[in-house]
């Protein structure tokens, strides 16, 4: 490491992929000692409450109106002034374009303008690498990423070194949990509120299905279980105690799914690398209680150790996206990661050579 580094660094970090404007600052000391000093989301729910779901445009606007703001107020809560900052990290993929131009450009006008590196940072690598910047994890492990656009369960071998043993087939888990939301009444975003009303239900009341249990592979199935939900709701008169119940089973039989599909991962890992005995989860959908108590326990019960990182940084936000800078710059050194020709992707998968789903052409 001090091969890497001879001074203090502090990484600005940016996030514009989708519906939270995001920037945060982590420094790194000689001794390799990480710090968030500070970690600044704007998010749009507000904006886009109104329509049930996230308009791209919408968010581009928002995106643009507050991004110089929400940089200054990093780098002033930080304490630390603009000369400080030795490299900016951007989230340059996947999500919506607007959003990616409007971060990317700003990240490489602000690295042009302080002549420090461009990063351009794979969004779904900052969340599984996420964990790093509060705990010590080595690698390989096993990560679930459960979030409102991507269900996945990685082998996470190294930095840039990621394969993919279990992907959705339809609906990620978070947007299932949206759209149960908007089905039963709820409101949007989902997640909070099918746990909010959960918490006053009995799981047992609906009989849902569970796609994909006992399934020889760890990929995951959603729409399903959404219909299902759909056709019971049509039915029933939504008042506040059958809304609960619904909520409740609901998120009993996703709870299920994904800890039947991460017990398959466990055997496949296994099989991978014997010596595989770290699990991280990750993503805005790793903030609920009850998928988290339930997963730390399987890991316990099959020998891995668990690990999520803190409910604030599950779900988008710039402390990731500066931590994945500093991993680069640690594994590659400061002076070759910049990248200010680097054009933003809506789709990066993190393993290229996995297999397309259904009618795709690319993995996602």
């Amino acid at each position: 490491m001090n091969n890497i580094l001879n001074k203090n660094i502090n990484v600005l970090g940016i996030e514009t992929t989708c519906d939270e404007t995001a920037a945060a600052i982590v420094s790194l000391n000689e001794k390799g000692e990480s710090n968030l000093l500070s970690n600044i989301v704007h998010s749009q729910y507000n904006e886009h409450s109104k329509f049930g779901g996230i308009v791209p445009e919408v968010a581009a606007r928002s995106h643009l109106k507050n991004i110089s703001f929400i940089v200054a107020e990093a780098i002033k809560q930080a304490n630390i002034s603009n000369e400080e900052v030795n490299a900016v990290s951007v989230s340059c993929g996947p999500g919506l374009i607007g959003g990616l131009l409007v971060g990317s450009m700003f990240g490489k006008a602000y690295s042009l303008s302080k002549s420090i590196p461009f990063i351009p940072i794979n969004h779904l690598e900052a969340h599984i690498l996420s964990p790093r910047l509060f705990q010590n994890i080595d690698f390989p492990y096993l990560a679930l990423l459960v979030s409102g656009g991507h269900t996945q369960l990685l082998y996470v071998e190294d930095l840039d070194k990621i394969r993919r043993i279990g992907t959705t087939l339809d609906d990620s888990v978070g947007e299932a949990f949206d759209k149960a939301s908007i089905i039963l009444d709820l409101g949007w975003p989902g997640g909070k509120n099918i746990e909010k009303a959960a918490e006053n239900g009995d799981p047992q009341s609906y009989n849902l299905p569970r796609p994909m249990i006992k399934r020889n592979n760890a990929d995951f199935s959603l729409s399903g279980l959404k219909t299902a939900l759909f056709r019971i709701a049509e039915k029933e008169t939504l008042n506040k105690k059958v809304k609960s119940n619904l909520a409740a089973s609901f998120q009993s039989a996703a709870t299920d799914v994904i800890e039947d599909r991460c017990l398959n991962a466990f055997k496949i890992i296994k099989k991978i690398n014997n010596n595989c005995k770290n699990f991280v989860v990750v993503g805005g959908v790793a903030a609920n209680k009850v998928i988290r108590k339930r997963l730390t326990n399987l890991s316990k019960m099959k020998n891995f150790s668990p690990y999520f990182p803190p409910v604030e940084i599950c779900t988008d936000n710039g402390a990731m996206i500066a931590w994945n800078g500093i991993e680069k710059i640690l594994k590659y050194g400061i002076s070759n990661i910049n990248d200010p020709d680097f054009e933003p992707r809506t789709r990066w998968p993190l393993d290229p050579m996995a297999k397309p789903i259904r009618n795709a052409k690319e993995p996602r």
